[in-house]
């Protein structure tokens, strides 16, 4: 499932590459053959790859001029330049590599040092390509959640290191194929961006570019390694467990390999798991705006484009942008590069709706990555605006048809506020929603409303789902009621009351469903789809059994819902929706009454409380209510994609 975002924007982009450029002409100055099949071998690379231009940290005796660390933080350097912010506003910093200069510590500790940049969090991610991807994600869940105001994600590569003739001395100048492959391809160099809340975008006044979501998989369970670093050519040997380095590199274990074999795989998987995004309602059904898609070869540009074909997502190749061509393949740093300088040629292309997506293949050992931005409308800015290589965000509170920030919608009851016999249990159950309201928030049905895709008949659909289950919960209840034994069988009038309100509930909404467009009139012919299934068998078990006190822990996830979370949804649904005011009447009311419904709920709770006598109570009810949780979020998850 991607990360969805509601508040995280590019705040700024930025990159460094070392020295100049250099051509395919002079490429033997930096990586120079090693025998007389080196020369054909790069002949047909370079015939390939379309890569005409690169840049190397290296001088043309092999001398490194930059460091990987160094590259990083002149990266950052250029990014907080763009977006006229010191370091010491950042809190958060993630890196991204397949490795820094030192095996230990992270690369991220030590681009924090090489800046003296002041005390933040870090986090470094290791890995290949779509070890970016990873670090972005990171620095925008710190945005998200609140815990930070600005957060850094930068990806440095320096692979030519591993390309020098002398590495290959020990072998004797002599190695297979796949060690060839990657000299001819990769290249160096460090992209940065800078996350943080809105701002406009300093080079198309009146726009700002808004995270939309991230999503990150690998699939390294279903295929071999691909493309490694400290493994023998057979893949069965570390470099860790040679007697000394000199033998590891006579080995072959210290040159960086990829199994060329492999790699159409890597599209196909890659390709199949977007599709699966579309069908699931992360991708605008309109379609991608502007593309910038990471392959490392023009050879897989046509593969890329008959897969998305195949699956009926094709994008137009004037959508797509890469500069490949002119700047390399710098591996994770590849994509923030790519990112930063399309934001700096192409601003006069974007508008207020379009989409940007950037996509990301690892082949380490089969990753796939992607990032969703979307470009917005921005109020008016003021203050002066400081151009640089690409910079994005914006200056305004969300509109007012936006959905408020997750974080924003709290527990059903306050534990702090709640009596001090109730606080515990009420702080555990507080736990479960947060995870339980995240995870909701997150469901493709809810995407679709935080993007302003949601359509009627997804609304018609959700009620078809959702009015069989409200018809039962009146009945699990009061079958709950019937089999409570002494003491507790007080509780039994409190909940019965409970069922009288539920009762006729579902025919208001049934109502709403036929206002909206739904065409099944008889109520018993709608079908819940497979987590209404699962929560309502679940229930009613629960409820045969002797003294169901758990079920309040039910009551908590479901009336908890109505009361925190639907109401957020009803002023987005009234104005992306075509639909007259009563089409929403059981989403207002219960928006209006569970705050009743919970009342009674926290005196129900409060009897039992004081009646248990064995101590089964609290943990029965926050059982249930996480059961509960895992299994309503199963009921949104499968609203767009079950047959109700």
């Amino acid at each position: 499932m991607p990360v969805a975002y509601s508040n995280v924007y590019l705040q700024s982009a930025g990159w460094f590459l070392p020295g100049s450029p250099v051509d395919n002409a002079g490429m033997d100055a930096f990586v120079a053959p090693l025998n007389r099949l080196s020369e054909r071998i790069k002949r047909r690379i370079l015939g390939e790859n379309g890569i005409q231009l690169r840049h190397y940290a290296l001088d043309a005796q092999g001398q490194t001029v930059f460091s990987n660390t160094q590259m990083a933080a002149a990266a950052i350097d250029a990014c907080m330049q763009g977006a006229g912010r010191k370091l010491d506003e950042v809190g958060f910093l993630a890196s991204g590599s397949s490795g820094g200069d030192a095996l230990m510590p992270g690369f991220a500790s030590m681009i924090q040092g090489e800046m003296a940049a002041p005390p933040m969090e870090t986090l470094s991610v290791h890995g290949v390509c779509a070890a970016s991807v990873g670090a972005l994600q990171a620095a925008a869940l710190a945005i998200e959640s609140g815990a930070h105001a600005q957060s850094l994600a930068v990806a440095s590569e320096m692979p030519s290191r591993l390309f020098k003739r002398s590495r290959f001395a020990a072998q004797g100048y002599d190695t297979d194929f796949d060690a060839h492959f990657l000299r001819w391809m990769l290249s160096d160099g460090a992209g940065a961006v800078l996350l943080g809340g809105p701002q406009a975008l300093p080079r198309a006044p009146g726009l700002r570019l808004k995270l939309r979501w991230t999503h990150l998989r690998s699939f390294a369970g279903d295929y071999p390694v691909c493309m490694q670093l400290g493994l023998t050519p057979d893949r069965a040997k570390s470099h860790l467990d040679f007697p000394a380095w000199a033998d590891a590199e006579a080995a072959g274990a210290l040159a960086l390999r990829q199994d060329i074999r492999l790699l159409p795989h890597l599209f196909d998987v890659c390709i199949h798991e977007y599709a699966d995004l579309a069908h699931k309602g992360w991708v605008p059904e309109r379609g991608i705006d502007h593309f910038l898609c990471h392959y490392s070869s023009e050879r897989f540009m046509p593969v890329v484009q008959e897969l998305l074909e195949k699956a009926q997502l094709g994008i137009p190749k004037e959508r797509w942008w890469s500069n490949l061509a002119w700047r390399g393949n710098t591996g994770a740093a590849s994509i923030f590069i790519m990112l930063a300088e399309f934001l700096d040629k192409e601003t006069a292309r974007l508008k207020a709706g379009d989409t940007v997506l950037c996509f990301i293949p690892e082949s380490g050992r089969f990753t796939a990555g992607y990032m969703l931005w979307e470009v917005e409308q921005d109020a008016p800015v003021e203050t002066e605006q400081k151009p640089f290589f690409a910079q994005k965000a914006r200056a305004v509170s969300p509109a007012n048809d936006a959905l408020p920030d997750v974080a924003a919608i709290a527990p059903p009851h306050d534990p702090a506020a709640a009596p001090a016999a109730l606080a515990p249990l009420l702080t555990e159950l507080a736990s479960v929603w947060q995870d339980y309201r995240s995870q909701v928030w997150r469901t493709p049905l809810l995407q679709r409303m935080r993007t302003r895709q949601l359509h009627t008949a997804d609304y018609v659909r959700w009620m078809e789902h959702w009015i069989p289950q409200v018809r039962e919960g009146s009945l699990w209840m009061r079958e709950g009621a019937a089999s409570l034994t002494g003491d507790y069988a007080a509780l039994a009038a409190l909940i019965d009351l409970h069922a009288d309100d539920e009762q006729h509930d579902f025919k208001v909404l049934h109502s709403d469903y036929l206002k909206a467009g739904g065409t099944q009139a008889d109520i018993s012919q709608l079908r819940r789809n497979p987590g209404g299934e699962a929560l309502n068998a679940y229930l009613h078990g629960l409820a045969a059994t002797p003294n169901p006190i758990g079920l309040l822990g039910a009551i908590y996830i479901i009336e908890g819902t109505g009361q925190r979370i639907v109401p957020s949804l009803l002023p987005l649904l009234r104005q992306a929706l075509p639909l007259p005011p009563d089409a929403f009447r059981f989403l207002e009311y219960h928006g209006a009454n569970d705050e009743h419904h919970l009342e009674r709920w926290l005196m129900a709770v409060q009897m039992t409380l004081e009646m248990d006598t064995t101590g089964t109570a609290q943990p029965a009810i926050i059982q249930t209510a996480r059961h509960t949780a895992s299994m309503y979020l199963m009921q949104f998850q499968h609203v767009l994609t079950a047959q109700a």
